[in-house]
């Protein structure tokens, strides 16, 4: 089994990942499409199952994708559609594809599967390459409350039925910005793992890995839907533009 940090890491989940991890994809296509020109390419890290990407390139935009995990994308070859995106088996920081795009994006917090800060400023730098002038790099992502942990840590019960309980056991390392996750469901199967390290990073912080990789930011919202991004917002949309 891979570990934490493997970009293999999400095969562990691809057999149920739209079933647990399946927001409505419907505001964030509309969004990302109204952002590229006619003809235009698009690029999307991480591309998983094609939560995004398949709709997407159903509105006839040229959508192309990397994903780490192989089972991932042997589930996104399963839809209607999905084989006929063209996708890269590799580490999204790397960025191994050949451009140029008009549009990349990152959804879902996907950026923050990323280990350290270093490999997140190469995604950045690596998407830079690939775009044409004036592209855009969209990501979306959540804002850590550090408030929620006690003495670095935090234990939560997120659903109790008859005949089941999910938890969530979470650490908080401030240094390097990282929650490791170990959400566990016991029922009557047993006790089932689904552990997660995520890496995240402040809104300002983005914004430099964006200016070092030639990029700036353009705009900003609470969400797909255009809300006003604010002191009190817990996420964010932010769109960078290639200089």
């Amino acid at each position: 089994m891979s570990g934490l940090n493997d970009p293999a890491f999400f095969d562990r989940y691809a057999h149920e990942y739209d079933e647990r991890n399946a927001p409505d994809p419907t505001p964030a296509v509309e969004f990302l499409a109204g952002l590229v020109p006619a003809g235009g390419r698009v690029l999307e890290l991480a591309i998983g199952t094609g939560r995004v990407a398949v709709p997407l390139a159903g509105r006839g935009l040229a959508v192309e994708g990397i994903e780490g995990a192989p089972l991932m994308l042997e589930r996104m070859r399963a839809k209607p559609g999905g084989a006929d995106i063209p996708t890269v088996l590799g580490d999204m920081a790397d960025v191994p594809v050949q451009g140029p795009y008009d549009l990349a994006y990152l959804v879902f917090n996907t950026l923050f599967n990323l280990p350290d800060q270093a490999r997140q400023v190469d995604c950045f730098v690596n998407v830079g390459k690939v775009l044409a002038p004036g592209g855009l790099f969209v990501v979306e992502a959540f804002i850590q409350d550090v408030t929620q942990f006690d003495r670095g840590q935090r234990v939560a019960t997120r659903a109790v039925t008859e005949d089941s309980v999910n938890m969530e056991f979470l650490q908080h390392d401030p240094v390097a910005q990282a929650v490791t996750y170990q959400r566990v469901t016991f029922d009557a199967q047993g006790t089932t793992l689904r552990p997660l390290r995520l890496r995240y990073c402040w809104p300002s912080e983005l914004d430099l890995m964006a200016r070092l990789a030639g990029m700036r930011l353009r705009e900003r919202w609470n969400d797909w839907g255009r809300g006003p991004f604010t002191a009190a917002s817990r996420q964010h949309v932010s769109v960078y533009e290639r200089a």
